[in-house]
């Protein structure tokens, strides 16, 4: 029986078993390998994807429970997001493993908190994991980002 998800604005039919992590199932049926899979127990954030607008480890997320949500993957960012500029801008990625889940976490706390302060921003960013350690260029990237004049926009369709 195949089940239909809404991912990046856009309806998909899967056949993968309700008990399936969402992180498969965007994988390896849906060939969008932007969310990674880390530690595969919710701990690391490279699976991070938002559904509905909120920031979820796709790793731990089954199937069954997507329902109706919205999922956005970084795919889903089209590439022109304030955050990706930044991100490129203020040289963030290293080894770039972390990065898709590290940029997924940021959008998520941008359309929550337009400007957010270090605090804020180590919140939301807690328990996303860079093994480069470069959490300062993330930082300011964030920054930069929330201080943009254009408002942060919705993800893009593909």
């Amino acid at each position: 029986m195949a089940t239909t998800v809404d991912v990046n604005g856009r309806p998909h039919d899967v056949s993968s078993p309700p008990d399936t992590p969402l992180l498969w199932v965007l994988r390896d049926e849906l060939g969008l390998t932007g969310p990674k899979y880390g530690c595969g127990i919710g701990q690391c954030g490279a699976c991070t994807v938002l559904a509905d607008g909120k920031a979820v480890r796709s790793c731990q997320l089954p199937l069954s429970l997507v329902k109706a949500a919205k999922i956005t993957t970084i795919e889903g960012l089209g590439g022109t997001h304030p955050i990706q500029a930044a991100w490129v801008k203020n040289d963030v990625p290293q080894c770039g493993y972390c990065q898709s889940g590290q940029i997924m976490s940021a959008v998520a706390l941008l359309a929550v908190n337009p400007k957010p302060d270090d605090a804020a921003i180590s919140g939301a960013m807690d328990g996303n994991l860079c093994r480069c350690g470069a959490y300062q260029r993330i930082r300011a990237a964030i920054k930069e980002a929330a201080a943009a004049p254009a408002a942060v926009p919705a993800p893009a369709k593909v």
